[in-house]
């Protein structure tokens, strides 16, 4: 029975850039093919998100909003109940006098999950939204720990 092996590869890239990377990788305590292997994976992650509408995935829709805009919290809290399988839990932090941050983590269709950030994103009064996800693993072949 053979083991996997490694693949390797060549790539051209400017040098600053490799600068710039190894910078970072450096800094958080990675060699280049680990953070090689990482930013792999969150790229397939995000174009998987883009490209594949029955893939499961995890991850958060978070929000600024106006917390003074007449019905918005309402409207809010209304999305939600209509999406409970989708979302996991909730957290709601006072930023200022008038704005919030509302995180919602979710998991389930990818295709679910771009429909309630498209539904949330209509509201008025939010200033800011950002879906980040990942493809929901099903198997152990790339689970790890940091």
């Amino acid at each position: 029975m053979s083991k996997p092996g490694v693949a390797r590869i060549s790539i051209s890239l400017p040098p600053s850039l490799l600068e710039d990377f190894d910078q970072v990788t450096s800094n958080i305590g990675y060699d280049r093919s680990k953070a090689i292997q990482q930013a792999m994976r969150d790229f397939i992650s995000e174009y998987h998100w883009e490209l594949d509408s029955t893939a499961s995935a995890v991850g958060t829709i978070t929000i600024i909003y106006g917390h003074d805009v007449p019905g918005l919290e309402g409207e809010l809290t209304a999305i939600q109940h209509q999406h409970t399988t989708l979302i996991s839990s909730t957290t709601h932090i006072h930023l200022d006098t008038h704005h919030c941050l509302l995180v919602i983590v979710v998991k389930g269709k990818t295709a679910k999950i771009k429909e309630l950030a498209a539904q949330l994103q209509s509201l008025r009064g939010i200033n800011q939204l950002k879906v980040t996800s990942m493809k929901e693993e099903t198997s152990s072949k790339h689970q790890h720990s940091h």
